[in-house]
């Protein structure tokens, strides 16, 4: 490798691999380039056999992860003399450690984590933070929550910011707006994948695209048929590939997401890359921040002798929160345990997912339609 381009010659890596190599060589697989001894965190998500994948950090990975954070707090206004309320899950989500990035940075820091509605807007309204962090979809239903409570997030709070990630509202000019003016607030999306490290791209105070911490990842937004690149202003698949990472170094990584990079310099004056995010190529759904796929419901109702293995999702929004239902089928002779089922699927998925399905209905063999090709497992009923 003589030059940038020269890149392309090497294969990708995708989560796929991560897995696989992560199966070959528990626990931690033998990607890692370092001995165990230098690493000093794991974040982990949930992967399409149930097995979380592990992301590994030495302490120069974590120091390094952590001033990417400071600087993209900066980068939305943040300074020493705000207090701010970091509500992301704490448990192995590589979100969570981005609170110390704001601790650095000298604001004064609340370790929220996911605590109930009501618990949130109490510590919101006695220790009075002016900037918090959680999901789009979230923030908005946490603004509805203080109205029904009598509270006004608008004037009785004094939330003046909010991070949001974890699922692409934020990017969404028309959801943005919304939350904006329900908190009366500015909202700025942030981006990161547990792969690589916490928010690695956020917005500045421009609001147009995401920059990326280009001077720990090398970006190519690629053709995913093609693999070859597309131009600026077109939309491919982001392939990132790390610069200093020491733990678990990633060589063109394939995200999964449609990505465009934005061709045009910021008016921030920032010259690292921009993107705005499209989408998924597969069938992802984000629900409160995490990553579910079909698989992990696979995996779970296929692991029960009482289950034909038949199942369908069926995902929706309620009162601006995305939800989801899970259909199965109980084995012949097994419908008088539907309901022992029907408990036994949703807390298996919570477990190997992190979050509930709203509702699980078994139903008896045969009732799930089937099919000859691809089975359309898949219900979206959430407006386009």
């Amino acid at each position: 490798m003589r030059r940038l381009e020269d890149l392309r010659r090497f294969p990708f890596t995708d989560k796929k691999v991560e897995r696989d190599r992560q199966l070959a060589a528990p626990d931690l697989g033998d990607m890692v380039a370092v001995p165990e001894r230098d690493i000093v965190f794991v974040s982990a998500s949930s992967g399409s056999t149930g097995v979380p994948t592990l992301s590994p950090f030495t302490k120069k990975d974590f120091d390094d992860f952590q001033n990417v954070e400071s600087r993209q707090f900066w980068s939305v206004g943040m300074r020493p003399t705000d207090r701010y309320l970091h509500a992301l899950n704490f448990s192995l989500f590589v979100g969570g450690p981005d609170v110390i990035g704001a601790q650095n940075l000298g604001a004064l820091c609340i370790w929220g984590g996911t605590l109930p509605s009501e618990r949130l807007l109490y510590i919101m309204k006695q220790f009075k933070p002016t900037i918090t962090w959680t999901t789009p979809s979230y923030a908005w239903h946490l603004g509805e929550e203080a109205l029904k409570h009598g509270i006004d997030p608008r004037s009785d709070l004094a939330i003046r910011k909010i991070i949001v990630a974890g699922e692409p509202g934020g990017s969404i000019p028309e959801t943005r707006k919304a939350i904006e003016a329900l908190w009366r607030a500015d909202l700025y999306d942030f981006y990161g994948l547990s792969d690589i490290f916490g928010s690695c791209a956020g917005m500045c105070p421009e609001k147009e695209g995401l920059h990326l911490a280009e001077d720990n990842i090398l970006l190519e937004v690629l053709d995913p048929e093609t693999q070859e690149p597309v131009a600026d202003g077109k939309p491919g698949e982001m392939v990132l590939t790390t610069l200093l990472k020491e733990a678990r170094p990633m060589i063109r990584f394939r995200t999964g997401d449609i990505v465009t990079r934005l061709p045009e310099p910021c008016a921030c004056g920032r010259t690292f890359s921009r993107f705005v995010v499209q989408g998924r190529i597969d069938d992802m759904i984000i629900v409160s921040g995490v990553n579910v796929f079909p698989s992990d419901i696979e995996t779970v109702v296929r692991g029960h002798a009482g289950l034909t293995g038949e199942y369908r999702i069926t995902v929706y929004e309620e009162e601006r929160l995305l939800k989801f239902d899970v259909e199965v089928e109980t084995a012949a002779g097994r419908e008088h345990e539907a309901g022992a089922l029907a408990k036994y699927v949703e807390s298996e998925i919570k477990v190997r997912v992190g979050v509930r399905p709203k509702l699980v209905r078994a139903h008896p063999a045969g009732t799930l339609p089937r099919s000859t090709h691809k089975a359309k497992r898949l219900v979206d009923l959430r407006k386009s």
